[in-house]
């Protein structure tokens, strides 16, 4: 008789991804290079407290507004369909996770190619990774649903026929919620696109960090966190449509006037292809041999070494989250914060979750220098903002004894005990986002995988940049294979992991 090898548990997992993180500080470069970073640093929040809103570009704003609605609008549009054979089709599922799998900058760096600095190039950007990841969870809220309906359709009913009839009824109300919630997701990408040159608050955000304009970014910042916060008030089900018939009215105009359709020939039939195989005859084992040698050295000294990087940094990055995480939750807790300290802890990590990873970390990058260090930072306040809130919220339904301790008892034997499950199951589903991130950050200078794919692309090095993409959305395709296993195995594959998933039940 076989016994059953024994499944890890929440004990083992979480030393695991410790002892990772500690083992990547020891080679993890951390070093702030700045000469005066809380100087820097006062002049930041000087212009916070004295913003120069008069300088906000306004159309800035409806761009990042127009790309974000049109992107989302499209990505969801196209996920609703891939959604209803996603279940049943490997090809459809494979397709989803590498469309996912992809950051939105490096979809707009590849598509910038073609459509130049365009609407088209915006939309796209965000709405190819979004169709991913709205196919993956509209897949999941349809298996989910009550199959009362299915069962008394006629014999013969087409699959299209019982998904409008039995099926989207029932699942309407939490598509809509998780589609409104990828909106604030999609104004998060759209600024971020501004950094790579599209016409979004993103662009003039950079810009006056980089001049030293702090009054202006401080009101940069605070419109866009206005523009967050009041989300619940002019995104309604009754508004969208209004906006998405408005926002193709507000698009910017493209700058140059390529010609797509031989700008989409040259880039898929030239540029994208490996060097060796140009015009190279593929029966020939020479045209083989040459694409090896030309291969080889992308593996040893990019792929391999900024893969090396990109999974330091997520680790590192993680662990800061979960540790970041536990220690704010209470603020969002009313047993712990308080009637008065509560809506501030909310506000504040509303900020946190609601700023954009890339743009934290070029905040932090203006104010600590170049090294892993501001990434980390950036990364570890976002996941732990968002972490942390959700923490909060599942800690307010718990059913605590009239007799129950306060204070650190409890917090550490009460609370955090019986959330951790929840707490890991969270921390798994960040995991892959985070090393998404982690990839791109190398635009900014870090040696990760996006470090080498915008120096290929800058040099006009498509073919390579290709293969490095793709090479960045295994390894992201790998870290979710591996964190899905690890939550079957710990048995919390079915608990909520997303911002707007079904409230906690208090049990």
């Amino acid at each position: 008789m076989q016994l059953a090898r024994p499944r890890p548990g929440y004990a083992a997992v979480s030393r695991w991804f410790l002892a990772a993180a500690l083992a990547g500080l020891l080679v993890a470069d951390l070093h702030v290079t700045t000469l005066h970073p809380w100087a820097d640093l006062a002049r930041l929040l000087d212009g916070l407290a004295r913003p120069d809103f008069p300088s906000v570009e306004g159309w800035s704003v409806v761009y990042t507004v127009a790309f974000a609605v049109l992107g989302v609008g499209l990505g969801a549009g196209s996920g609703l369909l891939l959604a209803i054979p996603f279940a049943r089709s490997r090809t459809i599922r494979l397709a989803c996770a590498g469309l996912r799998a992809v950051h939105e900058l490096f979809w707009a760096l590849l598509l910038m190619q073609v459509f130049g600095l365009s609407a088209t190039t915006g939309m796209l950007a965000i709405a190819l990774p979004y169709a991913g990841i709205c196919a993956k969870v509209y897949a999941e809220i349809i298996e989910e649903a009550d199959l009362a309906a299915i069962r008394v359709l006629p014999v013969g009913t087409g699959t299209v026929s019982a998904f409008l009839y039995a099926r989207l009824p029932e699942v309407a109300g939490r598509m809509r919620d998780y589609t409104l919630y990828r909106l604030e997701c999609g104004l998060r990408s759209s600024l971020v696109l501004g950094f790579i040159g599209l016409p979004t608050m993103g662009f003039y955000l950079e810009s006056a960090f980089r001049q030293g304009r702090y009054a202006e970014a401080g009101a940069l910042l605070l419109v866009f966190y206005a523009l967050i916060g009041t989300r619940r008030l002019w995104i309604r089900g009754w508004t969208v449509p209004l906006l998405l018939a408005a926002a193709p009215l507000a698009l910017p105009p493209a700058i140059g006037n390529a010609a797509i359709s031989a700008s989409l020939a040259r880039f898929l039939g030239h540029d994208i292809v490996p060097t060796p195989l140009r015009g190279a005859a593929l029966a020939e084992p020479e045209t083989w041999a040459r694409l090896w040698s030309w291969l080889r050295p992308i593996l040893t000294d990019q792929i391999l070494p900024g893969t090396i990087q990109t999974l330091i940094l997520a680790q590192i990055a993680l662990a800061a989250t979960a540790l970041g995480a536990l220690v704010l939750f209470p603020l969002t807790a009313k047993r712990f914060a308080g009637p008065l300290g509560r809506p501030l802890g909310r506000v504040l990590l509303v900020v946190v979750r609601s700023t954009p990873e890339y743009m934290l970390a070029y905040v932090c990058l203006q104010l600590l220098g170049p090294s892993m260090l501001p990434a980390i930072l950036a990364l570890a306040l976002h996941n732990a903002g968002i972490v942390a809130y959700l923490m909060g919220r599942h800690a307010d339904a718990i059913p605590y004894r009239a007799d129950a301790p306060r204070g650190l008892n409890l917090y550490a034997y009460e609370t955090v005990p019986r959330l951790y499950g929840q707490f890991l199951a969270y921390l798994l589903y960040r995991w892959e986002l985070i090393l998404r991130e982690s990839a791109i950050f190398g635009i900014l200078g870090v040696t990760t995988l996006g470090f080498y794919v915008d120096a290929a692309i800058s040099e006009l090095r498509l073919d390579v940049a290709v293969v490095l993409i793709a090479a960045t959305a295994l390894v992201t395709v790998a870290v979710d294979a591996l964190s899905r296993g690890l939550r079957r195995s710990l048995r919390i594959d079915t608990l909520p992991t997303r911002l707007s998933g079904p409230a906690p039940v208090a049990g």
